[in-house]
């Protein structure tokens, strides 16, 4: 074989390096340059990208030392595969020496060789691609139904390989789109909910104050109008934080304490809150903590805020919110009751699923996260929540050990 320039700029194989890595993914490349050069008795093969200005080798099979290796590159006029380009046809020479068409064509000399084939390989869209070649410094027998039958499957055969890699690759960067816009999004949220949390704890504290020390009736109304809003905002607010928190990779944080009298205040302060958001809705408490409970109280609270918050929207209206915090052998356990409608066992399985709201159900108040993080907090403090759902009630209960 005659010696002959390779073009090696790394701006070119850096503008193409896709394209050669792809040829290089698919699974039967080597095999199938192999088989090309059994079949054919020839030397090389190689799949070539090819466009008007450039010839790049993707890979190669070569045991006569021709010399062209994965994102080398020829100058595209001097090679046939052009022709093949723009002529949409394939190339098959048996003997270029006896050759009415090539007998006198530059290529051939230039590259010493005496067996040429060049099949075009077109993607999925109909564009053009490159080629699937192969030579020799000999003549061969590849012009011939049998050679064009394997070399046109090859082609086909690459062109369906590649299109899958494309089409996964799309797929894959797709996705990394969607969660880098997913985890935007979610910090996004995160500190939103930070910074409204002063303004909003400013206007309950303000409500708080009007409704201490103002004598008109009507002020009173509105201040606890404004304060209950507050604090169903606040509920909302924490909801969204401590989801965004899971979501980053933060997780439910807890800042446990073993001081039960506590966790009994603040379950009475939750009770209260729910009270002045919902000043028509009847309460039956018995909250009976005479033992240690090791846990956060404050997130144990806010579990207790969303489970009554669920009852209140779900629940009867003409009969009490049943709730019960008690610490009995080893375990606290919080249940509350409702006499609503029966929750399907279908839905019962996606309750506690983010975002989730029963189909076909009128829009209510609330994100659909209520109940995730409550179960999210159970978690966290190695409990768990269930539900119970009869035509009578609907029981949610929560239950962790107090000595965890």
């Amino acid at each position: 074989m005659q010696k002959f320039i390779l073009i090696k700029t790394t701006s070119t194989y850096q503008d193409y390096k896709t394209d050669v890595a792809n040829i290089n993914k698919i699974p039967i490349v080597s095999q199938l340059l192999d088989i090309v050069c059994l079949n054919t008795g020839m030397g090389f093969a190689a799949i070539a990208r090819v466009t008007e200005d450039k010839w790049i080798t993707c890979a190669s099979k070569d045991k006569i030392s021709f010399g062209l290796k994965p994102g080398d590159e020829l100058k595209v006029e001097t090679t046939l595969c052009s022709q093949v380009r723009r002529q949409n046809e394939a190339v098959y020479i048996d003997n270029v020496a006896t050759s009415d068409t090539y007998a006198k064509h530059p290529t051939p000399a230039m590259y010493g060789f005496g067996s040429y084939i060049s099949v075009p390989v077109y993607k999925k869209d109909g564009s053009f691609f490159g080629t699937l070649c192969a030579i020799d410094k000999e003549p061969a027998k590849v012009d011939n139904e049998e050679v064009k039958g394997m070399f046109q499957l090859y082609a086909e055969l690459i062109s369906f390989h590649l299109e899958a890699i494309e089409e996964k690759e799309r797929a894959v960067a797709e996705l990394n789109e969607e969660q880098h816009i997913a985890e935007l999004r979610e910090q996004f949220i995160a500190i939103l909910g930070h910074d409204l949390k002063n303004p909003i704890a400013t206007t309950r504290m303000s409500a708080e104050i009007l409704m201490k020390f103002s004598k008109e009736d009507i002020v009173k109304r509105n201040a606890a109008l404004i304060k209950s809003t507050s604090i169903r905002m606040e509920n909302l607010i924490d909801n969204l934080l401590d989801f965004a928190r899971g979501r980053l990779g933060e997780g439910i944080k807890l800042n446990k304490t073993k001081d039960f009298g506590k966790l009994e205040n603040i379950l009475e302060q939750v009770i209260n809150e729910i009270k002045t958001i919902s000043p028509n809705r009847d309460f039956s408490t018995n909250i009976r903590i005479e033992n240690p409970v090791n846990c956060d109280p404050n997130r144990i609270a806010q579990l207790c805020s969303n489970l009554l918050g669920n009852a209140v929207t779900h629940g009867s209206q003409d009969n009490p919110i049943e709730l019960e915090a008690v610490c009995l052998n080893g375990q606290f356990k919080l249940e509350i009751t409702n006499k609503g409608a029966k929750i399907p066992k279908k839905v019962r399985e996606k309750l506690f699923e983010p975002f989730y709201r029963i189909e076909g159900e009128e829009p209510k108040q609330g994100l659909g996260l209520g109940l995730y993080i409550a179960s999210e907090i159970a978690k966290a403090h190695e409990g768990n929540i269930n539900v119970k759902s009869t035509d009578k009630e609907t029981v949610f209960s929560f239950v962790m050990p107090a000595h965890n």
